[in-house]
């Protein structure tokens, strides 16, 4: 009975449809309160149908409705009839992996051409999204009274929830389920149970089924029989659940028929306390169940989930040995885990990653729609200081410090690193993953095509050299009328301009869109480019070092009548649209920016751009996967974004904002981004800050400068250091003077860090032959420079074991108060400009400009360009454009002896010196060493 008291009343209506209702607005609420701490939260239902039943149909539009106004996101998956069983299943086993998705449920009866196991279909849902809780496995759990740890079924859960809300104590009492269907009776005895009543089930074969029922203080009915219950069935004072739903006749009705529960409610409300209508009882809360136990779905993601910026990663022992094996003897013997494994972890969505291979793959830009709203974590540049050409460590330190942040303190932390060129790869530098205990793994993947991202560079530049060329040769041969003709055909009677052609009219200021109304001026204005050829900027690449392509003639075929140019190949690394993909923010950006490049001028001195040509949206296709970074991992098994490797001297140096950003979101706001910018902090910091920061809106917390005692010493008046010749022996003694004096370099980095108003922290890249004396001289000295901290590092030999005490301090550093700001005013003169990075970061007293850069200056203001970023494209062996002046040169003038404009990119880059954009093979290059095993396919030769 109900607990009221001594006066008993009877006839008391559950109003199932307003119980739900308040169910539904609480469950709003709540969802509403967890967004004000988690902003992308938002349980997620998937209803999957198979058929086109109406009843079914209209069954999924009342829950679409329910779930879409309590601001959950559902959607309905339809499959066609012909839909077989393993089709059924692959679609449940996708939305079991995808986990924007907290509650599946399969409508019932599937309508099928193919037979359908329907228990085969309902155990698929995994138990932890099954908020029909039909799975055997939350069946038992329920049957167990494990109800902490599983899902109710929704009609017998919405059972217990009108009992409760009319104040009835189910516990002692006695109640009778009549039926024991495992939908709805059997669970439902369970949870009655489960809250200390004393329960009876009855059914089609208990004899004497009036007077048992007449036992119970709870009845709850679901036996597919109408109006079988009367009143003379019932205990007075008994709270009534009718949860039967049948059809029978009524003239009065325009259907003729009538809906009705198994329980005669006319007559049983003058016996009940409290008893539920059919229509408008049980039926209206199994929807509010459901949408109920999907919100306990999404909330037990909340502290496994991204959204919540916890991962929960399976890092990887390493198995160090001394001394420590060459680089690609240590990659082999780690076994990397296998990158779906690694997107799991990283919460990454079954659709946004692109499988490539086992150990590497291309991550959709999609994520950052996804976690829009979720902060973003710590954002940390490595730089260096003025390197020898050995290099000093800096890819080697980003990926130990990475390392040591993941795997060691536990952090959320990706490395972003650029990929390296294949030409040097087979030239000089045998590979470029990191190196000792700190590297990108596998090594082999790394360093050889990777997902093909250059390749589609050198791909798009070329069709865009040709179309020059072709243009050029099309234009010379024939008249205006012809030459339009085939520029805009005719197709089945009708002249149309394309897409791309009408945003060259309006460029023109030609406002017409039918062809055949132009003017013959206005033809000729629209159809010829007129590129003056001696203005041609944009040259073809390959991923080679190819000495004898540095200077090549065009057009010696008779086929071209005569059209012969000089030319040259670049580098495929030094082309624009390398740069463009790692300064673009989106599809749409790249596709403006590839519009946008300049080639050439035409005879008026006007630029002429890749959408002149007709070509920026067919470079947007060849470019529409390398836009993806992609997803590999450290030798410690921590995440690495791989993407985009422009040259750090005639281009920025940096990998890509996209990898920056997306990682910046996937590791949560108390997570790191460790990206690498290239050559010394005077290069490749300063274009991080004053040309990547700029595109991407991103602002820093933190820089690290790596240094070691060999360049110091080098700066410090110490012998010269040349790549394939052994060091003198001044550089494995211990000369404390040299290190002080050659300080002076890392001084002035540190300095030029402090231009931009943010913390620095310096690694000191340890190497055996450094003394003790030597390296706590230079931690000294660095913390005195205004450091936030000098931090000896030993990643090369330890992995992130050896990087964990940098981590600490680049932690405290982000702490700090990051000031950061621009080093100046894009609107300021391009001379000014120049002169700004020339004064502050070389040391130079000023600048000169030749008189073909003053000239290209002009030009390039007149053209409206004067407001781009600088990118300073000199020697990254010195502050100054001597690569012999090491230390920090003073009383030098800058000399700039050309400007040219990477307009697409987005940047005016100045030449300081001569700069080779396509090197040489040395006498002897590394692929002497490289080979396969043709048994077992192992690669050798890389280093």
């Amino acid at each position: 009975m109900a607990d009221s008291g001594d006066v008993q009343a009877f006839g008391n209506k559950i109003d199932g449809k307003a119980t739900a209702l308040a169910i539904r607005g609480e469950i709003k609420a709540e969802i509403e309160r967890i967004r004000q701490d988690v902003p992308n939260f938002k349980p997620g239902l998937a209803i999957i149908q198979i058929g086109d039943r109406e009843d079914s149909n209209i069954y999924i539009r009342n829950k679409l409705k329910v779930a879409e106004d309590v601001g959950m996101e559902a959607k309905q998956y339809k499959m066609p009839r012909t839909t077989t069983m393993p089709q059924a299943l692959q679609q449940i086993a996708q939305l079991n992996a995808d986990p924007r998705v907290h509650g599946i449920i399969v409508q019932m009866p599937p309508e099928s051409d193919e037979p359908m196991d329907q228990d085969a279909l309902l155990n698929a849902v995994s138990h932890a999204k099954d908020v029909d809780g039909l799975s055997d496995l939350n069946a038992g759990r329920v049957s167990r009274q494990e109800l902490d740890n599983c899902f109710q079924p929704c009609t017998p859960k919405g059972c217990m929830q009108l009992i409760k809300r009319c104040g009835v104590d189910v516990q002692g009492k006695r109640a009778v389920v009549l039926g024991r269907s495992k939908i709805v009776g059997a669970p439902m005895a369970d949870l009655l149970r489960a809250n200390n009543a004393t329960v009876t089930i009855c059914h089609s074969r208990t004899k004497d089924l009036p007077s048992v029922v007449r036992e119970g203080d709870i009845v709850v009915v679901g036996i597919g029989k109408a109006l079988l219950v009367k009143k003379d069935w019932l205990k007075p004072g008994a709270v009534v659940i009718d949860c039967g739903i049948n059809t029978i006749p009524d003239a009065t009705k325009k259907s003729g028929k009538r809906l009705c529960g198994d329980v005669d409610y006319a007559e049983c409300k003058e016996v009940a306390s409290y008893i539920t209508p059919v229509p408008g009882g049980v039926g209206p809360m199994t929807i509010a169940m459901l949408i109920q136990s999907t919100l306990e779905g999404a909330k037990r993601t909340l502290n496994t989930d991204a959204l919540a910026g916890s991962w929960k990663l399976r890092y990887l022992p390493l198995a160090l040995q001394d001394p420590v094996p060459t680089d690609i003897e240590v990659s082999r013997a780690q076994v990397p885990k296998n990158v779906s494994e690694l997107a799991y972890e990283l919460s990454l969505l079954p659709d946004e990653v692109d499988f490539y291979g086992k150990k590497k793959a291309k991550v959709s830009l999609d994520v950052l729609n996804r976690l829009e709203n979720s902060p973003n974590g710590k954002y940390v540049v490595v730089a260096g200081i003025t390197p020898t050409p050995l290099g000093e460590g800096k890819s080697t330190t980003t990926i130990g410090l990475a390392q040591a942040l993941g795997a060691h303190l536990k952090r959320n932390v990706f490395a972003c690193v650029r990929q390296p060129s294949q030409g040097p790869t087979f030239g000089i530098k045998g590979g470029a993953a990191g190196g000792g205990y700190s590297q990108v793994i596998p090594m082999e993947e790394f360093n050889l095509h990777l997902t093909g991202d250059i390749h589609a560079i050198t791909a798009a530049n070329n069709l865009l050299a040709a179309a020059i060329d072709a243009r050029i040769f099309h234009e010379s041969t024939q008249k205006d009328d012809a030459l339009y003709g085939r520029l805009v055909p005719a197709k089945k009677g009708k002249r149309e301009f394309s897409a791309i052609q009408v945003g060259r009219l309006k460029r023109l200021g030609i406002d017409k869109t039918n062809p055949d109304d132009l003017t013959e001026d206005e033809i000729s204005k629209f159809a010829r480019l007129d590129i003056d050829t001696e203005t041609i900027t944009w040259q073809r690449v390959i991923d080679t070092n190819d000495r004898y392509l540095r200077k090549v003639t065009v057009g010696q075929s008779p086929t071209e009548k005569g059209f012969v140019r000089e030319t040259n190949f670049d580098i495929t690394v030094a082309s624009e649209i390398m740069a463009i993909l790692a300064l673009t923010t989106s599809v749409a950006d790249m596709r403006d920016r590839l519009g946008r490049i300049v080639v050439a001028s035409n005879k008026s001195g006007e630029p002429v751009t890749a959408d002149d040509l007709g070509v920026g949206g067919a470079l947007m296709v060849l470019m529409k996967d390398a836009i993806r970074p992609n997803l590999m991992q450290t030798l410690e098994g921590t995440p690495v974004f791989v993407h985009a490797g422009p040259f750090a001297n005639i281009a920025h140096g940096n990998s890509s904002i996209l990898a920056d950003k997306i990682a910046l979101k996937l590791v949560g706001e108390t997570g790191f981004v460790v990206t690498e910018a290239g050559f010394g902090a005077d290069i490749g910091m300063e274009k991080f800050f004053n040309i990547k920061c700029r595109y991407s809106g991103l602002r820093p917390n933190a820089a690290v400068l790596v240094a070691t005692v060999r360049a110091l010493k080098m700066h410090g008046g110490g012998p010269t250091v040349t790549a394939g010749k052994p060091l003198a022996r001044e550089y494995s003694e211990e000369h404390l003077e040299l290190v002080e004096k050659g300080f002076c370099n890392l001084r002035k980095q540190i300095e030029n860090a402090g231009f931009f108003g943010v913390p620095c922290v310096v690694a000191i890249n340890k190497f055996a032959t450094d003394s003790v004396n030597e390296l706590e001289l230079v931690q000294k000295l660095a913390r005195e420079a205004g450091a936030s901290d000098a931090v000896i590092c030993s990643h090369w030999a330890e992995g992130g074991a050896g990087a964990t005490d940098l981590a600490t301090a680049l932690e405290k550093a982000c702490q700090q108060q990051s000031n950061f700001q621009y080093l100046y005013d894009l609107k300021l003169p391009i001379e000014e400009k120049m002169a700004t990075i020339a004064r502050k970061i070389y040391g130079a007293d000023g600048i000169e400009l030749s008189e073909e850069a003053q000239k290209k200056v002009d030009l390039y203001r007149k053209q409206g360009f004067n407001d781009l970023p600088i990118c300073m494209a000199k020697t990254h062996l010195s502050l100054s454009h001597d690569p012999t002046k090491k230390g920090t040169p003073t009383g030098f003038t800058l000399p700039i002896r050309d400007v040219r404009a990477s307009v697409g990119a987005g940047f005016l880059y100045p030449l300081v010196g001569t700069m080779s954009t396509m090197p040489g093979l040395p006498t002897r290059p590394c692929f002497y060493d490289i080979d396969i095993d043709p048994v077992t396919e192992t690669i050798y030769g890389l280093f």
